[in-house]
């Protein structure tokens, strides 16, 4: 519903400076790869069967390297467009609008090949649990391969890293409202919570595994969402007189 609102906000808001710095379209591609994050949460939800243990981690990762790889276009894009003003710059002949789409679609892509890999050669399957209690059966997916599972973990992990890397050499950039910053710190946010997911994962097992896989889903997206959009709504929506080109560039004095 966050998302949905914030998302109404922008295409209302969509010709104010704020909303068109950094890649509108990039912006609109996040919000709805954010959409499709929390929603997989429900597919987690629910008896087990072979379609849903098959595709909910597909979905999961191609939906959490779609958000990352947006995220890391904006981020590159900020890099870019502040250093190919210099003069002499080498950045200059990456000024293209084409540049972002690429970013995603590569990554996108990579995530999408490594999933369908793991679906064809050894795909998660519904199996049944007598080891988690004495008298109790659980019904659970097994993962198929455990390799592979930890292999889509791992490059949105190095997605994630690299993003926060960039987002923070680049946090002191000359913009009065430098995105990098607000990246960099959702990049800490999301970076946190799938580490604490690490070992919270392994030491639990049944429909605790599941329950520990839909709080990091919901807590990491959510952390993206409100780290990155929640200022832009707040000078959209409270501070008008902030969404101006020259507050943006720094030049602008602010009204307190």
């Amino acid at each position: 519903m966050l998302t949905a609102v914030i998302f109404a906000v922008f295409v209302k808001f969509s010709g104010t400076v704020i909303v068109k710095a950094n890649n509108r379209n990039i912006s609109y591609l996040l919000l709805f790869a954010l959409l499709i994050c929390f929603l997989c949460s429900l597919i987690f939800i629910g008896y087990p069967d072979k379609h849903t243990c098959k595709f909910r981690q597909i979905v999961f990762g191609v939906a959490f390297v779609l958000s990352v790889s947006c995220v890391l276009a904006k981020t590159i894009m900020v890099v870019v467009a502040f250093n190919a003003t210099k003069p002499n710059s080498n950045l200059q002949r990456w000024m293209v609008p084409q540049l972002p789409y690429a970013i995603v679609s590569l990554c996108t892509f990579a995530q999408f090949i490594l999933c369908a890999t793991w679906i064809i050669c050894s795909p998660p399957f519904p199996e049944q649990n007598f080891k988690f209690q004495a008298g109790i059966i659980v019904f659970e997916c097994n993962e198929g391969s455990v390799i592979a599972f930890w292999c889509m973990l791992g490059f949105m992990a190095l997605l994630a890293g690299v993003c926060f890397i960039i987002a923070f050499l680049s946090r002191n950039l000359p913009d009065s409202f430098n995105e990098a910053k607000f990246i960099a710190f959702s990049m800490i946010v999301f970076v946190s919570v799938w580490l604490a997911f690490i070992p919270a994962y392994l030491s639990t097992k049944g429909k605790y595994t599941v329950a520990v896989e839909i709080f990091a889903i919901i807590a990491s997206s959510a952390g993206l969402l409100l780290c990155i959009y929640f200022p832009k709504c707040y000078i959209i929506l409270l501070r008008p007189d902030m969404n101006t080109k020259e507050y943006i560039m720094g030049r602008g004095q602010r009204k307190m």
